[in-house]
């Protein structure tokens, strides 16, 4: 308990002098927004119990809460200095923030859809109000720590019934300057009636620093709104990642949602959809690869409140070395949601001894009339599946390759965009370090 009011009182701190800032100036409404959230925090803090603390069963954030993050300064980011893992196509529009803070230089917004909420706020507040608001009501300290040191994002609302042709790409840098610091990415995407959007999430962190970043990402699909998502995790081996998503569905509106991870030393994804209206349907899917000692979480809510809905969730998940992986799905189909539809499944495929990983998808259901299921496996590559590929003249090291490629196409061939998932396959094998080796020992 001692540590736990410790680390408390340390954010606490670092509000009330973030508040006296220059950078913590703001509209009364978001001051307000952001003590609510403080004292939220206070009352909930961090989730470090063992024991009785479900949700993270399988990951102890000690880590995170015994390391006094400073909170990150403004840090100038030159194009040179962005890592090459992440994606970049001249034909997408870009938002990049550094330490959670727009770079207008970095940035290539798309006009009247796109902008920073710093933006947003000086001129016409009073449309992220509500919706930023709703995330304070939630026990949840990452979440309540985010809102209250909420300053700047990215904020994407289509019109009704547009279509948003170039894929938007959201770039979340971190950057310690030399320091062990936090910041606090937020992402608002709100799709109205009939739109269409492709956007693209990537965080990332500039040089070999230890950052921890705290990000929350809320997304709002109004009726028939359609919204292809791209979640990409690239922050370095020495970094913390915690990031929340929560995402609202109205009627026959439609969510394809792709979640690639292969950095972080700790990294959690927290995924909450709400399908609010009948005919609402998502199709999450994701692909974490995982090497040395990292441990990568993925934990995934589906609510089913509305009757004549759909989901699907498939991830996918390569380890090696001794990393770690666990994944939480939880479908909920609420009563009086009739002719539900959804499906949930988890594979794993192990490359060492040592690496392990924790699935436990679930089903509660209180409704009659539904069609549900779900599944969850982890194995090692089979000796028959190599003795095939060999048989067929490959050597064991380039059958390994093939399989391991295979097994993460399936996820990676749902890319709608082509750039994208090209690099997404490079970004596979390069973060698996024994077919690194293996490259260097075939050129020698």
């Amino acid at each position: 308990m001692t540590q736990t009011r410790t680390t408390t009182d340390r954010y606490v701190s670092e509000f009330e002098a973030f508040e006296r800032s220059p950078g913590g100036q703001a509209p009364d409404w978001l001051r307000d927004l952001r003590r609510q959230a403080i004292e939220r925090f206070q009352q909930v803090g961090l989730p470090t119990a063992r024991k009785g603390n479900e949700p993270w069963k399988y990951t102890n954030i000690a880590p995170i809460a015994n390391t006094p993050f400073a909170f990150a300064p403004a840090v100038t980011v030159t194009r040179s200095e962005i890592p090459a893992q992440v994606p970049h196509d001249d034909r997408w529009r870009t938002l990049v923030f550094v330490n959670g803070r727009y770079s207008a230089k970095l940035s290539t917004p798309v006009a009247g859809v796109s902008s920073s909420i710093h933006e947003v706020v000086q001129s016409n507040g009073s449309v992220l109000h509500q919706r930023l608001a709703s995330s304070v009501a939630e026990d949840d300290g990452f979440i309540s720590l985010n809102t209250a040191f909420l300053r700047d994002g990215a904020f994407v609302e289509t019109e009704a019934e547009s279509v948003v042709d170039a894929p938007l790409h959201i770039v979340h840098l971190a950057a310690s300057g030399g320091e062990r610091v936090v910041c606090y990415p937020r992402t608002l995407i709100v799709a109205r009636p009939n739109s269409k959007l492709s956007v693209i999430e990537t965080y990332a962190t500039v040089g070999d620093g230890v950052t921890f970043s705290d990000a929350v990402t809320e997304i709002v699909l109004e009726d028939g709104a359609q919204i292809d998502h791209y979640r990409l995790l690239l922050d370095n081996h020495q970094s913390f990642h915690i990031g929340k998503t929560r995402i609202h569905q109205g009627r026959d509106s439609s969510l394809r949602s792709l979640t690639f991870e292969a950095g972080a030393a700790l990294g959690r994804s927290d995924v909450e959809v709400r399908l609010d209206e009948p005919g609402a349907e998502c199709s999450l899917n994701g692909l974490y690869v995982t090497s040395g000692s990292q441990h990568i979480d993925n934990y995934i809510n589906i609510d089913h409140a509305a009757p004549h809905a759909r989901s699907r969730l498939y991830y996918k998940g390569i380890l090696d070395d001794s990393s770690r992986a666990a994944f939480g799905g939880r479908v909920l189909v609420r009563e009086g949601a009739v002719k539900t539809n959804s499906h949930q499944e988890d594979k794993n495929l192990l490359l060492s001894d040592e690496a392990e990983a924790d699935s436990k998808p679930s089903l509660e259901i209180y409704a009659d009339d539904v069609i549900c299921g779900h599944g969850a496996t982890a194995g090692a590559i089979t000796d028959d599946a190599l003795f095939y590929m060999q048989s067929r003249g490959l050597d064991e090291d380039a059958a390994r390759v093939l399989l391991v490629t295979g097994f993460a196409n399936e996820i990676l061939d749902r890319v709608a965009i082509d750039s994208l998932r090209t690099h997404l396959g490079k970004l596979t094998l390069a973060a698996l370090p024994r077919f690194q080796e293996q490259r260097i020992n075939d050129d020698e």
